[in-house]
């Protein structure tokens, strides 16, 4: 939760001026929310703002359109893969975009992208509603929309007394837990990487080392893909998996909750809130949009009150917008773990190829 201190009390100089000179084209207000009399453009017409984001991106479509009814501004979605294809993606198309704003990178990739240039700086002023701790990019080039931990989620129905879950990165090498767990490989896989990541965070070089090493030497199994290990090797994923622990999210047992066929039933998962590495998504700005303005305004749309409270049961993320309430299958079923494993983005770009390849030496070789 943010505190009043944490709070930036004052727009830049130049901000406001650009609010002042746009304001009265612009249908969403600074604190996010839709604003008395936005209407749509009547000089310009309807703008289509193609939003390039990753394959999960999902939105009620109610709230999209009450959007373009405000503002003028149709939203159009532009699936590019996972968070990796969006920005080879952006880095190929430099100068020439895809789009006009770019949805889903995240803090594993984020320094590539910041590097590579693509991004126009913008400032939201709803960002005064999010905390310090996601604003990794002090030149705005990039703004946080939301944030997920990936933690290792365990079968509750297999572990009705003892053994009990694990309750530690560590312990996931004890024999009792001998062949019951499944990961992604992280040269493929967002959820992959962060947990390689966590591990690296939790256990220090060479030290990841030896705990993959006797992960291995534990029967751990790897796929591809996180639909592979959760739909498919995970015991309670529906897919007839026998493995009761899998990397996946905090939120996964409320998505679970909520894809049950019977809703009102127990959890039949849960996440285990040791060793939780937390994923921040941005979106940006592309540099050489012909719709800069409209792009802004879709920026401050995804920091609204509105869409942020949309988030949670359409792409099962939290929210970064202070005071967003949760539904309440989140606030009984999702892990929320008081310390969380993170990594500079710098550090993470600096040495991403090296863990990876070392990594899939000690895997496969």
């Amino acid at each position: 939760m943010i505190t009043a201190s944490r709070m930036r009390l004052a727009l830049p100089l130049a901000l406001f001026l650009a609010l002042l000179l746009t304001g009265a084209s612009c249908g969403w207000s600074e604190s996010g929310t839709e604003r008395e009399g936005g209407g749509a453009r009547a000089a310009d017409g309807e703008v289509t703002v193609r939003l390039v984001t990753h394959d999960s991106f999902a939105a009620t479509e109610e709230l999209l359109e009450r959007f373009r009814a405000k503002t003028g501004i149709r939203i159009e979605i532009v699936p590019s893969g996972d968070a990796g294809e969006l920005v080879n993606k952006a880095v190929l198309t430099k100068g020439r975009p895809l789009g006009h704003v770019l949805f889903g990178v995240d803090n594993t990739f984020l320094s590539r992208a910041l590097a590579e240039e693509v991004f126009d700086a913008y400032e939201s002023p709803a960002l005064v509603y999010v905390d310090d701790d996601y604003q990794l990019d002090r030149q705005h080039r990039v703004t946080p929309v939301d944030h997920g931990e990936v933690c290792i989620n365990f079968d509750l129905r297999r572990y009705p007394g003892e053994p009990r879950p694990p309750a530690s990165l560590a312990e996931l090498t004890e024999p009792v837990y001998r062949d019951q767990l499944v990961v992604q490989n992280p040269a493929t896989s967002s959820p992959g990487l962060a947990f390689l990541l966590a591990t690296i965070e939790r256990f220090g070089e060479p030290g990841w080392e030896r705990y993959w090493s006797e992960l291995r030497a534990n029967g751990v199994e790897i796929t591809a893909g996180w639909e592979e290990a959760y739909n498919g090797s995970f015991s309670a994923g529906g897919g007839g998996g026998s493995r009761p622990l899998v990397v996946s999210y905090a939120s996964s047992p409320p998505a679970a909750v909520v894809f049950s066929e019977d809703p009102k039933a127990p959890a039949t998962t849960a996440a285990l809130e040791d060793g939780c590495f937390r994923q921040i998504e941005f979106a940006g700005v592309l540099k050489g949009t012909e719709h800069p303005q409209e792009a802004r305004e879709v920026i401050d749309f995804l920091l609204s009150e509105e869409f942020q409270a949309d988030m949670p049961l359409n792409m099962f993320v939290f929210p970064v917008r202070e005071g967003v309430e949760l539904p309440p299958v989140f606030e009984q079923h999702a892990a929320r773990p008081a310390d969380v494993i993170e990594m500079a983005p710098e550090r993470i770009e600096a040495n991403r190829e090296r863990w990876v390849k070392r990594w899939t030496e000690l895997m496969t070789e």
